[in-house]
């Protein structure tokens, strides 16, 4: 069913604020969790592959529940913060460890790469994932296939979010480690996020969104009856 919740101003402002904060704590975790790698069936991946997917159920059920416009200003909303804060976090604890206070008073532009990475992948993906998101909710319309749109716009999402992050973060980087593996380490990454978005985003994509939607509708008609 094609079902878009209409709020008020300030109801919408306080859910997209709390999305945002939403957005910018996954963004952060991720950040602090490429940072540590781990071999899974002998390949090399970071932990943020786990963590990371779960931006792409926030936005899918933003697109879904309150329109692509409310979700594309979650993602104007956190760009820049999301870039300062992923890169004054990763720096206090750059390699899994608290550096001190006194680090940020120099520039790493290792973690610079991840947060600018981070930023641009981000932008781009979730804007891909949204209209991709949008365009197939719209043509499936009336369809009990609901899980469609979220399955696709996360292959396209994801697909342009890992290959920019990696490329801009890790490519010719001064860690040996990631210089010598970031590609396989994306490709892994992808793959474990394609895995994800089967095994376990999916399921909590339907299940958050049946319960938001009989949550969201009955705080409206309590909202218009008071």
């Amino acid at each position: 069913m094609l079902f878009t919740l209409d709020l008020s101003a300030a109801r919408q402002r306080a859910v997209v604020a709390a999305l945002a904060a939403l957005h910018i704590a996954i963004i952060i975790a991720s950040n602090y969790l490429v940072q540590l790698p781990i071999t899974l069936f002998g390949l090399h991946t970071t932990w943020a592959a786990f963590s990371f997917p779960l931006v792409y159920v926030a936005t899918d059920l933003t697109a879904r529940l309150l329109g692509a416009g409310t979700a594309r200003r979650v993602v104007r909303w956190v760009m820049l913060p999301a870039l300062v804060l992923s890169y004054a976090i990763s720096v206090l604890f750059h390699d899994g460890a608290f550096a001190g206070w006194a680090a940020l008073s120099g520039f790493n532009l290792f973690v610079f790469r991840i947060a600018l990475g981070s930023f641009i992948a981000y932008a781009v993906g979730q804007m891909l994932d949204i209209l991709v998101f949008s365009r197939l909710r719209a043509t499936l319309a009336g369809s009990r296939h609901w899980w469609l749109a979220p399955s696709v716009s996360s292959v396209f999402g994801n697909l342009v979010d890992s290959v920019l992050f990696f490329s801009i973060a890790f490519y010719a980087s001064s860690d040996p480690f990631m210089a010598a593996h970031w590609v396989e380490i994306a490709l892994v990454d992808y793959a474990v996020k394609l895995a994800m978005a089967v095994l376990g985003v999916l399921p909590l994509y339907g299940l958050l969104l049946a319960g938001l939607q009989r949550w969201l509708a009955r705080s409206a008609v309590q909202a218009v009856a008071a």
